[in-house]
């Protein structure tokens, strides 16, 4: 069953996406920042504050961070690696952080600016998702190593 991986890799390529987007916007490619709602929820997060970490672009963080989950995701659909718990020790040590990280921008975002931005909610929905999904694949692990014990 590697369908939790798969998902976590689509997710995760789909953010990346984002993420990338939302960067090369940041770093004046001549791209257009798609309308995002009254009062420039987008504008105003990305150039806050909590558009940056430690002097690195959040978005960039969010494409290093993604590629690194899919990259792994799809190592871990390989026949060799497909039931290997490795692979879903990386995906987490990987997404839980990322979730505490999301918490802290949604916080900045909703408390301290006022503001939302949609494309930063797609990062926050697929991070929680994929919280999710690495839980159900590290059951799944443990689960078959229940069963491979008792036979």
């Amino acid at each position: 069953m590697r369908k939790y991986r798969a998902w976590i890799a689509l997710l995760s390529a789909l953010s990346a996406g984002v993420a990338l987007y939302l960067h090369l916007w940041k770093i004046g490619q001549p791209l257009v920042l798609p309308s995002c709602g009254v009062g420039g929820g987008c504008v105003r997060a990305q150039m806050s504050r909590f558009g940056w970490f430690l002097g690195v672009d959040v978005a960039l963080i969010g494409v290093v961070g993604y590629t690194l989950i899919v990259l792994i995701a799809l190592a871990g659909m390989l026949p060799r690696w497909r039931d290997a718990r490795w692979v879903t020790v990386v995906l987490m040590a990987l997404i839980y952080p990322a979730v505490l990280f999301t918490l802290r921008l949604k916080f900045g975002e909703f408390y301290v600016l006022r503001t939302f931005c949609p494309w930063c909610a797609v990062s926050a929905v697929v991070i929680t998702l994929n919280a999710f999904l690495v839980l159900h694949d590290w059951r799944r692990l443990a689960e078959q190593n229940r069963v491979s014990y008792s036979t």
